[in-house]
């Protein structure tokens, strides 16, 4: 199946960082006070966030290629293992320098430095990376966009094709998108009640769900290859949605 998408070049530009699971047991509370005394047994480590998109677009076969900050940041979840639920999560070094402006300049018509690409990838957490200027001016100057941002909608995304966004970020931003003019540009995220395109349900498998760390991320990777590949968002959308659905049926940050 990877053949069909070796030969589609896509560029990622975005905030990374470490993901790292840490498993335990939790025997009993602290006498200090009630909180869960844990005991480390194992740990998995992953690519997160714009390495996270990256890593997916690999495995689904397709040539990505990754524009991210400098600085490690490193998300660590500590996780009782019995329940797989998540009792920590520390966050070290939570900021990243913003893209240099050299970068930004040679980005144009889809081309960075004598490189085509099919389609861009940005991969928003706001993490400092990039700006609502920064964002306006890749868009601006290149087509074929694929957002995916933490930050309230703004006139600085109408010029992307689409914008994927969750639930909980649509509720937050939802008050800004009429006056924008872009819902249609929109795919919100549901969770376990699939996705929504202007106005188009997109139901998904009910399957045992054991983590959702970085779905999102796998969901964009197959939006964007497929869509590169077959010009249909309806297909592409569909087949993102057998990606993401694959990996919350694994522990951690996977990609498909």
């Amino acid at each position: 199946m990877k053949e069909i998408y070796k030969d589609i070049k896509i560029l990622i530009i975005g905030d990374s960082c470490k993901d790292i699971f840490i498993y335990g047991n939790v025997p009993r509370l602290a006498p200090e006070g009630p909180i869960p005394v844990f005991n480390p047994l194992h740990s998995k480590e992953n690519n997160g966030m714009a390495s996270n998109v990256y890593e997916n677009i690999k495995a689904i076969g397709a040539k990505p290629f990754l524009i991210t900050q400098d600085e490690t940041i490193i998300k660590t979840r500590y996780v009782d293992e019995r329940t797989n639920s998540l009792l920590l999560r520390v966050d070290t070094n939570d900021k990243a320098s913003r893209i240099n402006k050299n970068i930004l300049s040679n980005i144009k018509n889809n081309i960075f430095y004598g490189i085509s690409y099919d389609a861009i990838v940005i991969s928003d957490y706001c993490k400092g990376f990039l700006t609502e200027e920064d964002i306006d001016e890749i868009s601006k100057h290149n087509y074929n966009i694929f957002l995916d941002t933490k930050k309230v909608l703004g006139d600085w995304c109408k010029y992307v094709s689409y914008i994927k966004i969750n639930q909980v970020e649509y509720e937050k931003t939802k008050h800004t998108i009429a006056k924008l003019g872009i819902y249609d540009q929109l795919i919100i995220t549901k969770s376990n009640d699939g996705c929504q395109h202007k106005n188009k349900k997109y139901p998904v498998e009910d399957v045992n769900v054991k983590d959702v760390s970085g779905a999102g991320d796998t969901f964009m990777s197959g939006l964007v290859t497929e869509m590169v590949r077959v010009e249909n968002i309806d297909i592409a959308i569909n087949f993102a949605q057998e990606c993401a659905t694959k990996v919350v049926q694994k522990l951690g940050v996977c990609t498909i």
